[in-house]
């Protein structure tokens, strides 16, 4: 490579090759002295050639990065293969830089020296998807926008991108509260519903975003405050805007393979008490209330000893539970030449569950953009985003498969066994319930149930540049998701098997008699189209930008389900004859459309300010008011661009400061209590029915009175936050305010009757209001020492709802006025109890001055609950109960979430770490997780470990030995131990370690007989560890009794190649 000169213009390098030298008057004219030319031998010998190639995250080539001698002006650029070759001096320092990576100081210590850059993703110059297609400069931004990159969300091994993105991001709350195959995570912009979710800009629902591959994101860019008024309708809970990869220009082909395999196991599952422990506390509770022994101490000693036929114990949880593999394999093409750019790629996922022989989750995955500059003005694209998705599992009689399984885990006693006489072919009666029995719910002989998703979204867009800063866009999209249920459970047997005969008996009254056969089949379709056309100019130090805007979708969503009853187990298909039920639900067709606006002016850099409009019509409402008019505005100030702050001792500490504000109003059809076409009377066909004149007559219902006085919720949302970045930008914060009013929340009119004869109520109005506040922040910092990168950083989210204004409130008193008053008040308030300890001794009882148990103390045993008397009566009732926790009955996430994220290379070697957690949230442990034997079953073991115990359990007077929880005593549960109180509510707290990834990059001199790029080998987990103040259970579970899937522990290995 030829040498080449550099001179430095405002702290930047201009590259200047040598044949326009003739510029240059002298060397020193433009600052560069003691250029090095290699004109004699006895010179040249104090330097050496150093060569290499730099090379990006990706392993893709960096072309045109500069590479110059530290304190010099020599210096290159690298070539269309990312190698470069430079004269230094023996001990030089090699500076390399481009824009948007971190710039590296590597010493010159031989002839080679292959470098990888770090994206830095906190620049100023990073630009951010704002919505509707456009972007800005983080350093505009006016806007609370925060955005990830591909680089942070690859390091997560989850199977769903809402799992990948949580913890990652300030304005994010999250909970995980079901760990089954293919199980996302609930995300909440800032707690305000479900946001709404933006692919490659087109309106998507929440499962496509969440069972996209995220390998294939580019960026997520989450819009929290009145920015997303430009998504008009839906956007008032905030939007998940998620840009694709789409290759590069001029960039070589690069073809990419990522794959890994891995294990799952249950995070946090409390155990049930294994047979011993089970059995001593049954005959300490018969002990204790005078009951029959169910075990006598004959039987005891033979469970103790445990190898006597009939008396070998049984471990559900091994039985249904396991470690299960996963894995993932992904390949990708991408490139581009001068006029094309284009990505390809396909993934393939398949996650088994966790319960033994219970099939799981499968997902493929396409991914297919490509862009081309037909000429200077011109420009068109294309994307597909395609997957094939499969859930399976046996055909599990109940609602939910999976949780009849893990109910078996506790219902099931561990003195039972699945097989009647151990013998395969026989499974018997283990429980209460006869669909609990584990060895039945298999594939042979429970049936199976599998549920098929295929799904397209094909995009067509094109750009012409009409004038120079003038352009007009269009966008077409078309989305398909074609459902396919079957489901078949097939009737069972259960036996007895009677000894003094050995024989096998039916349990005829225990068997299961119900065929079940259904089919569902359906898709969702949905038109969408956007044009827009945009406007910059910039004039001097003054920058102006505009877009107006139509955008219109069409959406329908028919599908049919049927149901049958088979004649026989190996009969799958349908047949008429055997059909009872068809049910045809209809298009359900849905509609909307929307103009809009927005103009952005910066002066400097330094002034901004941002107003935009949105006119929106829903075909939901009645006509009168089916439209809306959504403005907003923002505006923000960069005070480290002023000349008093430049000139100010603290620039050299604070790089960039801007406050900005913004305000708007959002619309939102999701209106809870009303369907689309209320609006209109009429009769409700297919509503009961009766015999007349001797023949079936389908019945018909009135609709009751057209809701013609509903129209919109409106979210009115102020944001006030700050962007800063200090030392060198090497630390960056964000900090922001909010407050959401929402008005128009639906509600009925108590004072206004209607006769009861009429068979329906009132409508519906915009009545009542809420309150949505809070804070977010994040902070980070990004540094190296030598050859070690490193960057921490954490992010946090208090957001909170309040119910506000409520429709004419009525109390009776002033205790129902403070204790159900929900008006200008926190809303997710649980009431119960205040606990006071437990009861040491029965003296303590006897002289105890309150009625702690509403029967005068007389069920209290040492080791039950005390409660304070709040209001001092000396009785405990509702009038005593306080707020003790937090509700977590709808749609709500804990109060605070948090991230912390840490990320490091050195050399070869790279390290990531994503920590999770969350406050201000509560759980409520029941049934199986609070009540003592609950419906004949078992309990978990770290609860009957920590009981009130006898020392001897044959023994009623024996000594007491005390516990954190109480004794377990049968037919216990509606004691006032188990009264919501705080000794059972818990306020969580946790902090897990979400993500961990460790990886190598093979040394590229060993790839290249293999024609390799790079080579990335790593290991990968994820929920490795988690610190809670929940025994036994996942403090992501809302489930009370906590059986439900938890959350996994994964560990993977990978590998990553790039050719």
């Amino acid at each position: 490579m030829k040498k080449r000169k550099f001179c430095y213009a405002n702290g930047k390098i201009g590259r200047i090759p040598l044949f326009i030298g003739f510029f240059c008057l002298s060397a020193n004219f433009y600052g560069v002295s003691n250029v090095r030319e290699p004109l004699h031998a006895n010179v040249q010998q104090q330097y050496k050639t150093v060569r290499g190639i730099v090379i990006d995250n990706l392993g893709e080539p960096v072309i045109g990065a500069n590479v110059v001698e530290k304190g010099t002006t020599n210096g290159t650029v690298t070539d269309m293969n990312g190698s470069f070759s430079l004269e230094v001096s023996p001990k030089a320092i090699l500076e390399f830089s481009f824009i948007g990576y971190i710039t590296q100081d590597v010493p010159v210590k031989g002839n080679e020296i292959n470098i990888t850059l770090k994206e830095d993703t906190q620049t100023l110059e990073e630009v951010v998807v704002t919505g509707f297609g456009l972007a800005q400069k983080k350093a505009t931004l006016t806007g609370a926008i925060s955005s990830v990159g591909a680089d942070e969300l690859s390091h997560s091994v989850a199977s769903t991108a809402s799992t990948a993105l949580a913890g990652k991001i300030a304005g994010i709350n999250f909970r995980q509260p079901d760990g089954r195959p293919g199980a996302s995570t609930s995300l909440q912009i800032r707690n305000m519903g479900t946001p709404l979710y933006v692919i490659d800009g087109t309106i998507m629902d929440e499962g496509q975003f969440n069972n996209i591959d995220f390998n294939d994101i580019e960026t997520i860019s989450i819009l929290k405050d009145a920015s997303a008024a430009i998504y008009g309708v839906r956007a008032a809970n905030g939007v998940v805007v998620v840009n694709t990869k789409k290759g590069k220009r001029n960039t070589k082909n690069t073809v990419g393979l990522n794959m890994y395999y891995g294990w799952q196991s249950p995070t946090k599952f409390a155990k049930p008490a294994d047979a011993m422990t089970y059995i001593s506390h049954y005959v300490q509770s018969q002990t204790v209330q005078g009951q029959p022994y169910t075990y006598d101490k004959a039987a005891y000693a033979k469970w103790e000893q445990g190898t006597e036929k009939g008396y070998v114990p049984f471990d559900w949880y091994d039985y249904i539970w396991k470690t299960s593999p996963q894995y993932y394999v992904s390949a990708n093409v991408s490139g581009g030449s001068d006029k094309v750019n284009y990505y390809f790629s396909v993934g393939h996922l398949n996650q088994d569950a966790i319960i033994q022989n219970y099939g799981g989750f499968r997902r493929t995955n396409a991914q297919m953009n490509i862009e081309a500059q037909i000429n200077k003005r011109f420009k068109v694209g294309a994307s597909m985003n395609g997957r094939i998705e499969t859930r399976v599992n046996p055909g599990v009689p109940g609602e939910d498969d999976y949780w009849t399984a893990i109910f078996a885990t506790y219902r099931n006693l561990p003195t039972k066994r699945p097989f009647a006489n151990d013998n395969p072919n026989y499974p018997q009666m283990t429980s209460t319930d006869k669909s609990t029995n584990f060895a039945i719910l298999n594939y042979e002989r429970s049936g199976k149930y599998q549920e098929d998703w295929r799904v397209i979204q094909l995009n067509a867009n094109a750009e012409y540049e009409v004038i120079d800063g003038l352009k007009i866009k269009a966008l077409v999209g078309y989305f398909l998701a074609n459902q396919n249920l079957n489901n078949h459970e097939y009737t069972y047997k259960l036996y007895k098997y009677d000894e003094k005969t050995d024989t096998y008996s039916e349990d005829t009254p225990n068997c299961n008699w119900n065929p079940w056969r259904e089919r569902r089949v359906g898709y969702n379709q949905e038109v969408t189209s956007n044009i827009q056309a945009s406007y910059n100019k910039k004039i001097e130090k003054h920058t102006l930008a505009a877009i107006v805007g139509m955008e219109a979708s069409k959406r329908i969503t028919p599908s049919s389900w049927l149901h049958s009853i088979p004649v026989s187990n190996s009969i799958n298909l349908i047949d008429f004859e055997t059909m009872d039920t068809y049910n045809d639900r209809g298009d359900n067709p849905e509609a909307r459309i929307g103009y809009l606006g927005r103009i952005n002016y910066d002066y400097a850099n330094k002034y901004l300010l941002e107003l935009s409009a949105r006119y929106d019509g829903s075909w939901k409402f009645p006509p009168h008011h089916r439209w809306g008019f959504f403005p907003s505005a923002s505006a923000g100030w960069r005070i480290s661009e002023e000349t008093f702050f430049r000139d100010s001792k603290i620039s050299g500490v604070i790089e960039d400061l801007k406050i900005r504000a913004s305000y708007g109003l959002v619309g939102d059809d999701n209106v809870s209590g009303y369907s689309a076409f209320d609006y209109l009377g009429g009769y409700t066909y297919k509503n009961g029915g009766s015999v007349i004149d001797g023949q079936y007559v389908i019945g018909s219902v009135a609709r009751g009175i057209p809701v013609r006085t509903l129209s919109w919720i409106k979210a009115r949302i102020l944001d006030v936050g700050f962007d800063a970045a200090f030392l060198h930008n090497r630390l960056t914060a964000t900090f922001d305010y909010f407050r959401r009013v929402r008005t128009g929340l639906p509600a009925s009119r108590y004072d206004v009757l209607i006769p009861s004869e009429v068979g329906f109520s009132l409508p519906k109005e915009n009545l009542e209001s809420d309150v949505h506040t809070g804070i977010d922040l994040s902070v980070r910092w990004t540094d190296h020492v030598d050859d070690f990168h490193y960057s921490v950083g954490g992010n946090m989210t208090y957001a909170r709802r309040y119910l506000w204004d409520r429709y004419k409130p009525r109390y009776s008193n002033s205790w129902d006025k403070y204790r159900n008053t929900n008006e200008h008040r926190f809303d997710q308030i649980y009431w119960g109890y205040k606990s006071d300890g437990q009861f040491q001794s029965w003296e303590e009882i006897a002289n105890w001055p309150i009625n702690n148990d509403g029967h005068g103390n007389t069920t209290l045993r040492p080791g039950d609950i005390k409660y304070q008397d709040v209001n001092g009566d000396g009785v405990i009732n509702d009038l005593d109960k306080r707020p003790i926790g937090y509700s977590t009955s709808g749609d709500f996430n804990p109060i605070l979430s948090y991230g912390l994220n840490f990320s490091a290379s050195w050399k070869g070697f790279d390290v990531s770490m994503d920590f999770t957690g969350s406050a201000l949230s509560s759980y409520f442990p029941n049934y199986e997780n609070k009540l003592p034997f609950h419906d004949g079953g078992n309990s978990p073991q770290y609860m009957m470990d920590d009981s009130w115990h006898l020392s001897d359990i044959w023994d009623a007077n024996s000594e007491l030995i005390p516990g954190k929880y109480p004794m377990f005593l049968l037919g216990n549960s509606s004691h006032s131990n188990y009264w919501d109180s705080d000794f059972w509510v818990k306020k969580v707290r946790y902090i897990k370690l979400k993500n961990f990834e460790i990886g190598y990059n093979l040394p590229r001199t060993w790839l290249e007989k293999a024609w390799m790029q790079s080579c990335r080998v790593y290991v990968a987990g994820q929920n490795l560890f988690t610190l809670s103040n929940i025994p036994g259970t996942d403090p992501e579970v809302i489930k009370d009794s906590g059986l439900v899937t938890p959350t996994t522990r994964i560990i993977n290995i990978g590998l990553n190649v790039r050719f």
